[in-house]
C-alpha cells in the first residue's frame, strides 16, 4: 500500500457515517469523532479512519485522516497530530473552512507514520468486507468487539487460536500476545482455559490480567482468589514499615498470612506489633504455633506484656529524657487538637503516662509497644478521641503519621473498630483539620 493507492470515501460509506453520527452527536458539539471503514486495495485489506466534526451546530464535515493496511508496516496520516501528553488526537479543518488559520501539521498530504501512534478508536462501519478474504473465513471476525479489527486479524494469522477464544466468549483475551503464545504451545493450558471459560468471560474492562491467569493456572486456585491475593500483595508491598512481615513470608506464603489476619479480623499493624514483640523476646517464629496462634488476641497481649516488662527494664535509664522530649513534641503539635462543632473532640497525648493509662483502660497496647518513642522521634503522634460530654473518659485511640499525613490506626476498646460516626469524624473532619494545622506549623 502506498499513498497513491488511497481513494476518496465512497458515497455509501459517507452516508452511513453521517447516519450513525447523527444518532450519537445530533449537531450538539464541536468535539472531533472518529469512524472507520474497510476496503480492499491491491488485494490487501485496509482500514480507513475518518474524522468527523460539527461546527456552530450547522456545518458537518468528514475527512480521511489515517489508513492502515493489514500487511503494511506503516500507516499513512493526513491532517492529524498525535499528542504525547494525553490529549489524544488533533485534526486540522482549514481546508474544510471550519477554522480560520491553518495548523502547522495540516497540508492535505499523506505521510507515513508509526501505525500504533495514529490509530484512534473508531467504530467500524462495514465489518463484512473481511468475509471477502478466504484466509479470514474462519477467524470469527463477526464476534470481534475490540477496538482494532486489523490488529486482531494480524494476530489471527499468527495465532489461529484467537477464533476459539471469540467463540468461547473470551474476546477480552484475543489480543493478549502472552496468553496466545502460551495457548499455542501448552495443550494443558488450552484445556484449562476452556474449562474456566465461565469465570474468564468478563467484559473487556474487567478481564483478568495475564499474571492473574497464569498464577491461577500454576497454583490451581480460583481466579477470584488469585486476583484478590495479587491486589492485596501489591498494596502490602507499598505499605511502609512492613519489612519484618515481608521477611517472614515470601511469595505465595503471603496468602497464608492474609488469610490468617482476615480470619482473626486484625490489621497488619496489629500483627506487626505482635511480631516485633516476639522478635525482641527471641521467640522462635519458625513454629506454626507462634507464627499463627489460634487465639491471636490472647497471645498478642501476652507477648506485648512480656515485651513491655523487658523493655521497661532496658529503658529505665532513658525514661526521663524520653518524657521531656515527649512533652516538647506534644506542645509543638497542640494545634492539631480539635474541639469544634462536633459531638467528639480530639486531644493529643501529653506524656508517656497518658499512653499507659489509655492502653490500660482501653485494653490495647498503645502504652507499651514503642508508641512513646515514635511519638518523641516525630514519626507518629497519638491522639485520643473523646465524647465532648465526657472529655476525660477514654473512647477511641488513633495513631497519625507525620510522614504520610494519614491515620495509621484507629481503635476502640479491645482493638475493636469504632462506629461509623467516629470514623466519619476522624477521616472527614479531624484529619483535614489536622493536616491544615500541620502545614501551618511547617510554615
Amino acid at each position: 500500500m502506498t499513498a497513491k493507492d488511497i481513494r476518496p470515501i465512497p458515497n455509501y460509506i459517507m452516508k452511513e457515517i453521517y447516519k450513525r453520527d447523527m444518532k450519537i452527536e445530533p449537531w450538539q458539539t464541536s468535539i472531533v469523532r472518529f469512524y472507520a471503514y474497510l476496503t480492499v486495495w491491491k488485494k490487501e485489506l485496509v482500514k480507513v479512519t475518518v474524522a468527523v466534526a460539527t461546527i456552530q451546530n450547522k456545518h458537518w464535515a468528514c475527512k480521511q485522516v489515517a489508513v492502515h493496511g493489514i500487511h503494511s508496516p506503516e500507516c499513512y496520516v493526513r491532517d492529524m497530530e498525535y499528542n504525547y501528553f494525553g490529549y489524544g488526537f488533533r485534526v486540522g479543518w482549514y481546508a474544510e473552512e471550519l477554522q480560520s488559520q491553518q495548523k502547522r501539521f495540516e497540508d492535505g498530504k499523506w505521510y507515513p507514520a508509526g501505525a500504533k501512534y495514529y490509530d484512534p478508536y473508531a467504530p467500524l462501519i462495514n465489518r463484512g468486507v473481511v468475509g471477502k478474504f478466504p484466509e479470514y473465513k474462519y477467524s470469527a471476525y463477526q464476534l470481534y468487539e475490540g477496538r482494532d479489527i486489523i490488529n486482531y486479524l494480524r494476530l489471527y494469522e499468527q495465532y489461529p487460536q484467537t477464533e476459539y477464544l471469540l467463540k468461547l466468549g473470551l474476546g477480552a483475551y484475543t489480543e493478549n500476545r502472552s496468553l496466545l503464545k502460551k495457548i499455542s504451545k501448552d495443550k494443558a493450558f488450552r484445556k484449562w482455559f476452556a474449562q474456566h471459560r465461565k469465570e474468564l468471560a468478563l467484559p473487556y474492562g474487567n478481564a483478568y490480567n495475564t499474571t492473574t491467569i497464569l498464577q491461577a493456572y500454576k497454583t490451581g486456585l480460583p481466579l477470584k482468589d488469585v486476583r484478590h491475593f495479587l491486589f492485596r500483595k501489591k498494596q502490602f508491598e507499598w505499605e511502609s514499615g512492613m519489612a519484618p512481615i515481608r521477611e517472614l513470608f515470601h511469595g505465595w506464603q503471603l496468602k497464608k498470612y492474609f488469610d490468617y489476619i482476615e480470619k482473626q479480623n486484625i490489621s497488619d499493624r496489629l500483627y506487626l506489633d505482635y511480631l516485633n514483640a516476639c522478635n525482641h523476646l527471641g521467640i522462635d517464629m519458625s513454629l506454626k504455633c507462634n507464627l499463627f496462634p489460634k487465639d491471636f488476641t490472647y497471645m498478642h497481649d501476652l507477648r506485648v506484656e512480656q515485651y513491655a516488662e523487658q523493655k521497661a527494664t532496658e529503658e529505665a535509664n532513658q525514661k526521663q529524657e524520653l518524657v521531656q522530649k515527649f512533652c516538647e513534641i506534644a506542645e509543638k503539635y497542640l494545634p492539631l487538637q480539635h474541639n469544634k462543632r462536633s459531638a467528639f473532640i480530639c486531644v493529643i497525648a501529653k506524656s508517656p503516662a497518658d499512653l499507659i493509662r489509655e492502653g490500660e483502660l482501653m485494653h490495647h497496647c498503645v502504652g507499651r509497644m514503642n508508641y512513646d518513642i515514635r511519638f518523641a522521634q516525630e514519626e507518629s503522634l497519638i491522639f485520643f478521641v473523646r465524647m465532648k460530654e465526657q472529655p476525660e473518659k477514654p473512647f477511641v485511640t488513633l495513631e497519625y503519621s507525620l510522614k504520610t499525613h494519614r491515620v495509621l490506626q484507629c481503635y476502640a476498646t479491645h482493638n475493636t473498630k469504632p462506629n461509623e460516626d467516629v470514623l466519619h469524624y476522624v477521616n472527614k473532619i479531624w484529619l483535614p483539620y489536622a493536616n491544615k494545622a500541620l502545614r501551618q506549623i511547617a510554615a
